[in-house]
This record gives C-alpha cells, structure tokens and sequence, in this order.
C-alpha cells in the first residue's frame, strides 16, 4: 500500500485538518530530531514505536514539511543548511545553505515558504522559497532567532531572540517586520491561543532563567500574564545542565481548552485550563524534558527527554505517563505530522 505523507503542523493548527479528515484515513507521525546525532525518526503513536529514520543530518535541529507531504525541512547546526528530505525514500536530496548557523525552522500554510531561525551573528528569520530550493531573502532581527513559528491564521511569522530579549511578528505576505515585543530576558518556546475566528489571541512565552511562562496579548503587543511553576524542594529540583532554560517546552490542545508547559528544573508536564490559566495537574517526565507535541485527538502529548534520550507517552486525560521510547540522543524538537 503506499504511503501518502503530508503536512506537519504546529499542535495548535491540526484541530482544522484532523476535522476534515475521516477518522479511519488519518495515520499521525511523531517526528522527533535528535540534537546530538545525526538523524530525525519517526515514531508511530498508535504502537509507540519508531517507523522510519533520516539518516546522515548532524546536529538536527526543527523540522517542519510540506503540505504536500513530498519533503520534509530540517535545520542542519553542524553545516549551517537546511537540509531537505525526501519523505518517499527518507532520504535528504538538498542542503540549502543559510546565512548562519540555524535552530529551529517553520513553514507558511501553502508551503511555498520555510522560514528558518538564525541564531549566530546579528540574527536574522532566512526565508527558502521551496520551490526552487533556494534562500530568497534574511529578514533581519537584531538578536539571534530561536524558534520561528506561524500563527494558527498562518497570517504571521513570530520570531523569538534570546540575546535580543524579544518577540518579533512578521507579516507573512510582505516578509516585513510588524512589531516587536521587549521580554525581560531570552525568549525560548511560545504557543498560541486563538480567538473563535482563528486570530491570534494570546502568545505563551517561556523565557530565559524562569520556570514559568508569560502571555502576550496580541492585540495590544503587551505582555499581561507571569505564571510561575510550582517550586519543588531543593532535593527534588535539577540545577544542572539546564542551559538557562529551567522551562522549556509548550503545546496547546486542537479543542483550545489546556496548555501543556514542560520545566526542566521539575522533570514534569504541567497542564493549565484555558482561558484561566488554572493548574489542572502534573505528570512526571524523563530528564530534561525539552519540548512536547501533541496528538490531534488531544488524548496523548509527546515529551521529548533531552537528558534521557527517550520521548514520554502522556495520556492526557488521566495525566499518566505511560512509557518511555528510547531514540537518538539528546532528543529536543519535535513535532506531529498528520498523514492522510
């Protein structure tokens, strides 16, 4: 039987695709990079086993991939590319050299564009046009970029800088900067909550240094909100290794009712009802959990165990963990493709 790959989408925007499609036609993928290997696999959450791997990409970093489900995108730290992949055979056909040395990567909703971070240098979001496999323009950020997202509208590119402390929203039709917001120090994993006509509501930020999150109100372009996690005994706590990102981590559910936040610092998940930002409970993950993705149907989240070098099954509804896959090693991003 062949196998038809498609789009892999942020958590926040798979409730309208997985809505559209029927329920026995949809297979969903877990893709998960490993940082310090040099391969991207693919986990089936319906065994929770590994199905494929794409081999011979040092220091993997994001992934994201094409609506078609033709290609899939992966920053590439240890040459500074974006490497791409054919999803067919699994194996990368291209390396697109950026202006720098990459983190993580996202692409606009018609797949014509990948917009990758850029981290070393002054910064900057690269922009790969996919269809001719080439690098069309670097946006310029003033600080080097982390993550790169596109809003659940796909009307906006959000950047986030750690040494420039900010959040930078491009317009994704004019690749234009449209405004910036000032954090008190690196910003590091976001999410989006939307409004019931699909804009952007509100922006979720972890930052550098904090074992919490903040909101950003996105109309308004100002911060409103500072959560704090739970502070565990000083026994309980991991202080090592952390790279100043005591929390790392964010998802929200497809039904826009819970948000997931990982701390590093606690080794746990935590997840806060929306819109009110109330604890509901918590789960205990490997160690370092780094990033999480989730499933549409919103029963299971993905937790990528940067220090465990595994990926966390969380059952969502009874908040269990419930097993570990063992992967590649230092396992960060991830992300959930749904296959039609």
């Amino acid at each position: 039987m062949k196998t038809i790959f498609s789009v892999v989408l942020p958590t926040v925007a798979l409730v309208a695709l997985a809505a559209t499609l029927p329920l026995q036609a949809a297979t969903v993928r877990i893709v998960q990079t490993n940082a310090a290997g040099d391969s991207v696999m693919l986990i089936d959450p319906a065994t929770n086993k590994v199905v494929g791997e794409i081999k011979d990409i040092e220091v993997n970093h994001g992934a994201a991939a094409a609506p078609d489900g033709s290609r899939l995108y992966i920053t590439n730290e240890a040459e500074s590319t974006l490497d791409v992949a054919d999803l067919k055979t699994l194996k990368v056909i291209k390396h697109i050299p950026l202006t720098n040395h990459p983190n993580n990567v996202a692409i606009s909703k018609d797949g014509k564009r990948v917009y990758a971070a850029i981290v070393a240098g002054a910064g900057a979001v690269d922009v790969i046009d996919t269809a001719t496999l080439t690098r069309v323009k670097s946006i310029r950020t003033e600080g080097g970029i982390h993550n790169t997202y596109v809003t659940p509208d796909g009307r906006f590119v959000v950047a986030g800088s750690i040494p420039g402390r900010k959040v930078t929203v491009i317009d994704q039709k004019t690749e234009e900067v449209l405004w910036t917001t000032p954090t008190r120090d690196g910003v590091r994993p976001m999410a989006f909550e939307t409004n019931p006509d699909g804009s952007t509501k509100r922006i979720f930020v972890q930052l550098s240094n904090f074992n919490g999150f903040i909101t950003i109100d996105f109309a308004t372009h100002q911060i409103a909100d500072e959560i704090k996690l739970p502070e565990l005994p000083a026994a309980e706590r991991v202080t090592e290794g952390l790279q100043g990102s005591p929390a790392h981590g964010l998802a929200v559910t497809a039904d826009g009712k819970t948000l997931c936040v990982l701390s590093k610092m606690n080794t746990r998940i935590y997840l806060y009802s929306l819109p009110d930002l109330k604890l509901v409970s918590e789960s205990k993950v490997g160690h370092h959990p780094d990033w999480v993705t989730l499933t549409p149907d919103g029963q299971r989240a993905y937790v990528a165990n940067a220090g465990s070098n595994s990926v966390s099954v969380i059952d969502l509804p009874t908040h269990k963990e419930l097993m570990q896959i063992p992967v590649g090693q230092v396992p960060k991003r991830n992300i959930t493709a749904v296959l039609p």
